[in-house]
Formats: C-alpha cells, structure tokens, sequence
C-alpha cells in the first residue's frame, strides 16, 4: 500500500482550474489504486512555521554540524513535523496557479521549510548536492492565465513550471509529470476545452501512476 500526497496551492478553491484537475486526478487514483492513502495538504489551512529566531538559527547549526540548543531544538521540531509528513508519501500530486510569474508565497514557504540539508538533500564535497527523495514519482497540475508554450516568448518570463521542476529536481523527484492548463483567461469555450483535455490528461496520468 503507497500513499499519495496531494499539496494543494491555490486559494480559489471551487474557481481554482488546477484544484478542478487535480481533483480529477485523485479520483482517478483512488479508482485505480483502491489499496493506496491519500493525504491532502492545502497550504491555506496549515501553519507553517516562520523562519526566525530559534528556527533559522537551528538551521544553520544543522549545517554547521553542530548540536542544538534546547531552545533549538524544540523550535525546529515544527519544522521536522512538516518534513515528516512530507517524507512519509511515496508519491507526489502539486496543484498550482501562477502568480506573477511564479508560485503562490505559500507554496514557496512550504519550500523554505522542506528543503533543508540532511533531510531532503545532503552535501559534501566530494559529490556535492544530493537530492534524497529519489525513487519516488510526482505530478504537477500547473494553471495559468496566459500562454507560456515551449518556444514561445513567455516560456521566457515562466517561473512556475521552471522553479518547481528545479526544486522538485533537487531534492531527488526528477522527471515530473506535467498537466498544464493554459490559458484559462481566455473565452469560456476554449476555457472550458482546455479544462477537458487537462482533465483527461490527468486522468491518463493517475492510473498509471
């Protein structure tokens, strides 16, 4: 029995295009993967810890190899608990907009917080970055206002897609599969086209997940 993770990004919730399709793709999964544990993580209903004080010192003892206080210790255990349910998944589902360019701060911060040396990656200098999340698949549902296709002049300016293969990549979750829905500001016919073909892609994407 796997479990998937599913981190839910976007805000609009019943407006959101890639909740819409990542929906899609969950119930195709529990369809097909009857025995399988999914586990959602909407980053608007979870407290994230900030990365001050005690927590940001904490870090950089870990890097430094060195042991941490008990002020430290206690509060990098909120940071462990996030990095915990993360490490527990043997799969992966993202579901995000773009926003300005990129991904919603919550997104990133969840970042901020599970990339951290010796628990999602390693370092030395004999092999330098390591990512420690290998073996494990992941899909993205990426939603965005305009077009951003390859070769076109706003692949240029896309930082979502770019910015989560890149930090997906360096924790170890390499070749991504990638359900795009674009552009959803257009008129509500080719909206509602682009949603089906995304939603179907989703679906051909979860069964064989």
């Amino acid at each position: 029995m796997a479990k998937l993770l599913y981190v839910e990004a976007s805000p609009r919730k019943e407006r959101s295009a890639s909740i819409k399709v990542a929906r899609a793709f969950v119930e195709e999964y529990r369809k097909t993967h009857p025995n399988d544990t999914v586990d959602t993580l909407d980053l608007w209903k979870t407290d994230l810890p900030a990365f001050d004080g005690d927590v940001i010192n904490s870090k950089y003892v870990i890097m430094h190899g060195k042991e941490h206080t008990p002020e430290q210790k206690k509060a990098w255990q909120a940071v462990e608990t996030v990095i915990d349910r993360f490490k527990s998944a043997d799969k992966y589902l993202f579901s995000l907009p773009m926003w300005n360019f990129g991904i919603p701060y919550k997104l990133k911060h969840y970042f901020d917080v599970i990339v951290q040396p010796t628990y999602t990656f390693s370092f030395s200098p004999a092999e330098g970055y390591k990512g420690l999340m290998t073996g494990k698949q992941v899909a993205v549902v990426y939603a965005r206002g305009g077009g951003y296709p390859p070769g076109s002049e706003g692949e240029a300016v896309d930082l979502q897609k770019r910015y989560l293969e890149l930090i997906l990549g360096f924790i170890g979750l390499t070749d991504p599969k990638s359900i795009v829905i674009e552009p959803t500001l257009a008129k509500p016919d080719q909206v509602d086209k682009t949603l089906e073909e995304a939603r179907k892609k989703a679906e051909t994407v979860a069964a064989s997940f």
